[in-house]
């Protein structure tokens, strides 16, 4: 094949994850089972998660299950690992800074680096289901872009301003092993500690060993 024949894949095109965001969170929730969340400590959520490579019915399973999950914690976005399965998938069902939802799913997701020109550092508070009744503030770009591809195999690329860039970013960080209390200081990171320990979750949760 010559240079002038080589075809250059296609750069995806973003998903629309705001249309229908109703119906399609609701689908997957019914069809899925509420699973407890694993918790800092889990030794699942110190390691990077395997790359998916069956793309099948119990790959469709695992993400209702994890609608179902996130919707039981509460949550905007959840990872693989925090329901105990060290696959790199994550769903999310967020709104972002203009209050518009967001709903969907990456398998094998990869944040995009983006230039600096294209984005700021916010230094909002995050939080975690896997961090139970803890807060602190978290300084992240405020744009973000992960492509990965769905639960079928096709690219897909979503992007996301504010809150949504926050999750984004805060679970695609679960899957390489890390919670967002790896990038505090020893001190806030103490004191995150201290909240969780002074409150009870309102999910449940499953036992470290």
């Amino acid at each position: 094949m010559t240079q002038q024949e080589q075809t250059i894949p296609a750069v995806p095109e973003f998903v629309d994850d705001s249309v229908d965001a109703e119906a399609r969170e609701a689908a997957h929730r019914e069809r899925g089972t509420v699973r407890p969340i694993t918790v800092v400590g889990n030794p699942v959520l110190h390691a990077p998660c395997a790359e998916v490579t069956e793309f099948d019915d119990s790959l469709a399973a695992l993400v209702d299950d994890m609608f179902a999950s996130q919707r039981a914690a509460s949550g905007v976005g959840l990872a693989a690992n925090q329901i105990g399965v060290a696959l790199r998938v994550f769903v999310y069902d967020c709104p972002d800074d203009d209050d518009v939802r967001h709903v969907g799913h990456v398998v094998n997701p990869v944040v995009e680096e983006l230039p600096p020109a294209e984005r700021e550092l916010d230094d909002s508070n995050e939080g975690c289901l896997s961090v139970p009744g803890a807060y602190m503030e978290l300084a992240r770009p405020d744009r973000a872009v992960v492509s990965g591809v769905d639960l079928h195999g096709n690219p897909v690329r979503v992007r996301g301003t504010g809150y949504f860039a926050r999750c984004l970013q805060h679970e695609t960080d679960h899957l390489n092993g890390y919670l967002y209390i790896d990038r505090l200081s020893k001190r806030e990171r103490k004191d995150v500690l201290r909240q969780m320990a002074e409150g009870t979750p309102a999910y449940e949760t499953v036992p470290n060993p």
